[in-house]
């Protein structure tokens, strides 16, 4: 029994007539009597009565099309959202990001995307990085935002935003006052950080150990906000990145880190081996696209300060 085979059964149990059925199916009528013949096969008992001016539907019928027109509807639905998954102006994009971009990155690129493509869909994925990658890998995540460019074969990548740290201090601390500092210069104070194992921590416990000291941790939290609130209320010092959209009302003070290395790269990630969804492809172009003309805007700036 074929898919087709219950759409005209169907038909011509609404019409219970072959004759009539097949013309408004525009098939011969021997095709559509050998559909029925597979459609009573497959259920291993007759549908229909035959009478002298057509068919009639018997019990075992009337079971058969309302298991018919259920199928028919999930089948009409499936064609619908495959219809509406496959249309790069309107189908779902399944994006896992970073916590530590969630109130800057992320909002901002969507926001402008949204102005682009206003009816493409978003799934949101929030995790950490050794998550998102995997999500990659596995397929579960058709674009993703990373702090870093994968190693893998097969990944692409394009940078969003290259972001500065700084050192997140209270107010009135005594290292507040600085314009810029080395890490070794908070080696005594009590950090607040990120939660393992988000990738920021991982940066930030390279960075304190390149300084030369493990720091005493005072409180972990997967979000950047409220570890710059915590480090506002004087409960420690953190490292932070400073990202575009960053609080003007910061209840921290930002003192730039001169560390080598002090900085981290926010891209955007895809699988280089695997065809994307077109709504995905349309988003990754849109993002490619955004950056290499905000590249040549900057080229064209530079080249006009020089002179």
């Amino acid at each position: 029994m074929q898919t087709e085979d219950l759409r005209w059964f169907l038909t011509l149990a609404e019409r219970e007539h072959v004759t009539a059925a097949a013309e408004q199916l525009q098939i011969p009528q021997p095709t559509l009597s050998r559909a029925l013949k597979r459609v009573e096969d497959a259920f291993g008992a007759r549908l229909f009565e035959r009478e002298p001016r057509g068919l009639r539907l018997n019990p075992l019928g009337r079971v058969v099309l309302d298991a018919a027109r259920t199928s028919a509807q999930s089948l009409a639905l499936a064609h619908e959202q495959i219809r509406q998954l496959t249309d790069p102006d309107a189908g779902l994009v399944r994006l896992a990001f970073l916590h530590s971009v969630s109130t800057s990155v992320l909002p901002e690129l969507l926001g402008r995307f949204r102005e682009h493509a206003p009816r493409v869909r978003f799934e949101l994925r929030q995790e950490a990085s050794p998550s998102i990658l995997d999500d990659l890998r596995s397929g579960d995540a058709d674009v993703a935002i990373i702090g870093s460019r994968p190693s893998d074969d097969g990944m692409g990548w394009c940078l969003l935003e290259p972001q500065r740290l700084r050192l997140a201090c209270p107010p009135g601390h005594r290292l507040a006052g600085r314009r810029r500092l080395s890490l070794t210069d908070a080696a005594h104070e009590r950090f607040i950080v990120v939660q393992p194992p988000l990738e920021f921590r991982g940066l930030t416990d390279r960075l304190c150990r390149a300084a030369g000291f493990d720091p005493e941790i005072a409180f972990e939290s997967s979000d950047l906000g409220t570890i710059e609130g915590l480090v506002g209320a004087g409960l420690g010092v953190a490292v932070l990145p400073v990202y575009s959209g960053q609080r003007v009302d910061s209840p921290a003070v930002s003192v730039p880190l001169s560390d080598p290395g002090a900085r981290r790269d926010i891209g955007l990630a895809w699988r280089t081996n695997v065809e994307l969804s077109p709504a995905a492809r349309t988003f990754q172009e849109y993002v490619v696209d955004s950056r290499r003309t905000a590249g040549a805007h900057a080229g064209r700036e530079n080249s006009r300060s020089v002179r």
